[in-house]
């Protein structure tokens, strides 16, 4: 007999829609799966059959033929075992085949004992279902219920094991559809993040530049010494961050269900991602990839912030692979397998000394490099990458005295507020536009928005004679100067706007 049971799988950050046709027929026992399966899906075979068997059904000894429709698309990963299960117990009769069953999905892991287990990815197949399928509900692992029900439109029932689904289909013990209120859950208080800007003792040029760069989307690259608090401060960017909208809480919550990095019983990611990869990471890592492609540590920063501490240390293939993510915020990832297309709109805070034993310019230790060695730690970052970082700052060591002052901080909350009074301005500023923030600014905006007065003009002019600066690093100090402008809420970026953005380009000077 053959049954055919709706399922869904990935395709990079979206799902599609996949048939499981389940044919039992007259020969020797066998059990072929066919429809380019890779070996998680291959191996499903032995876990279908103990789920089965130590549910209490009868795993047929016949010929067994598993078709995974569309063939041509290569299946990957373990969440097809439910939907073959329930084939073949539909296909020997040991559950209807009626109208409930066929306007329903089913996507799981299997256990040998017949529990369903969570899959990576149930929020992008719910998704897809409820807007590009006429099914009406999907059946899937218990744990990833929370996160599926954010779906409006398909009713999500949640599974525990093999037999409480069958009886369910057989209406002896039905199981309840979860239902998630998002806006309750977007809404709901926020676990309040122990770190704030007002444990960071003195470095109050350093706060400014993030305060910048994080009211106008800006990149930034900060060079210190060892211990001078580089760190610290990355790691409390997010707390003056905006907060996430929900859009992009929901795109947020994809990419880590896809990653298989969802906190289990986690229905909604409400605080922006920050992710610090080491500097060994692989470009395949850090960018996304492999046989199936799979997001990278920049997609998985999306909307938050991509921490790159030790930055020359990291590999020049992996740095120069930052390019054009940085200017696109989309990377594309192809494969003989397929291709796909990942967010990659984060902002990259990176960290660096300022020579090998990091101590040139150092106020206190002396520097062992000679110039040769600091010419060669420094060409480790290319131009090109250094052009996409918009303010490059110093941060000195602090001095003792700050280190042991009673003086209260600014605190984070209060940095915030300027923060979101700049971003205010930008969104009137660019209403009706795909563009959101200065850092994003096409060069038609550049010109429209980007209004200097005089001795702001004659400044630039002369700044980009004397330090060699590129037509995108050109740019780059006209957006950062809109920001500053925005922080003060000038209509006309001014010299002092201007000079100010000109300081967050130390790489760009000769004595550096």
């Amino acid at each position: 007999m053959l049954a055919k049971i709706h399922s869904c799988a990935l395709n990079g950050l979206d799902g599609y829609g996949l048939t499981v046709e389940v044919d039992v027929g007259i020969g020797l026992s066998a059990f072929e799966l066919v429809g380019l399966p890779d070996a998680s899906v291959r191996e499903s075979r032995e876990r279908v059959r103990a789920a089965v068997k130590n549910s209490g059904f009868d795993f047929p000894l016949r010929r067994i033929t598993v078709n995974l429709a569309p063939a041509d698309i290569r299946k990957e990963g373990p969440s097809l075992d439910l939907p073959i299960a329930v084939g073949i117990l539909a296909a020997t009769q040991q559950i209807d085949i009626n109208e409930y069953l066929l306007e329903s999905a089913f996507v799981g892991e299997l256990a040998l004992d017949g529990l369903v287990r969570p899959i990576s990815g149930a929020l992008p197949i719910a998704d897809y279902l409820s807007h590009n399928s006429s099914l009406k509900r999907l059946f899937l692992p218990e744990d990833n219920a929370a996160e599926a029900a954010i779906v409006d439109g398909i009713e999500i029932i949640p599974l525990h094991d093999l037999h409480q689904l069958t009886r369910h289909l057989a209406g002896s013990r039905l199981i309840g559809p979860i239902h998630t209120d998002v806006n309750a859950l977007f809404h709901a208080d926020r676990d309040n993040s122990s770190l704030d800007f007002s444990e960071v003792r003195g470095q109050d040029a350093a706060k400014r530049a993030l305060e910048v760069a994080v009211a106008g989307g800006h990149n930034v690259l900060m060079i210190g010494s060892p211990g001078s608090g580089k760190t610290m401060l990355a790691r409390r960017l997010p707390t003056i961050m905006p907060e996430l909208s929900l859009m992009e809480s929901i795109e947020c919550t994809k990419i880590y269900s896809i990653s298989g990095n969802l906190p289990s019983g986690t229905g909604l990611l409400t605080e922006r991602p920050f992710r610090s990869p080491h500097h060994g990471a692989s470009a395949v890592s850090i960018i996304g990839g492999g046989v199936v492609p799979r997001p990278g540590e920049i997609t998985l920063a999306c909307h938050g912030v991509l921490f790159l501490d030790e930055l020359p240390e990291f590999r020049r293939d992996v740095l120069e692979a930052l390019r054009q993510p940085l200017e696109d915020r989309v990377v594309t990832v192809s494969r003989a397998s397929g291709r796909a297309d990942f967010p990659a709109d984060f902002m990259l805070v990176a960290a660096m000394n300022p020579c090998p034993c990091g101590f040139f310019g150092d106020d206190l230790r002396d520097c062992t490099c000679t110039p040769l060695q600091r010419r060669r730690y420094l060409s480790k970052l290319s131009g090109p990458l250094l052009d996409r970082i918009d303010l490059h700052i110093h941060v000195p060591r602090v001095e003792y005295k700050a280190l042991g002052s009673t003086a209260k901080e600014e605190s984070s909350d209060d940095i915030k507020q300027r923060i979101l009074a700049a971003r205010a301005i930008q969104v009137d500023r660019f209403l009706g536009s795909d563009t959101l923030v200065n850092a994003r600014m096409t060069r038609r905006e550049l010109q429209k928005y980007c209004i200097l007065e005089a001795d702001a003009e004659l400044l630039l002019q002369e700044a980009f004679r004397n330090l060699k600066m590129s037509a995108r690093a050109h740019d780059r100090v006209l957006k950062v100067s809109r920001t500053i402008a925005d922080l003060v809420g000038c209509e006309k970026i001014q010299a002092a706007h201007l000079a100010e953005a000109l300081q967050y380009r130390s790489l760009d000077r000769e004595e550096i």
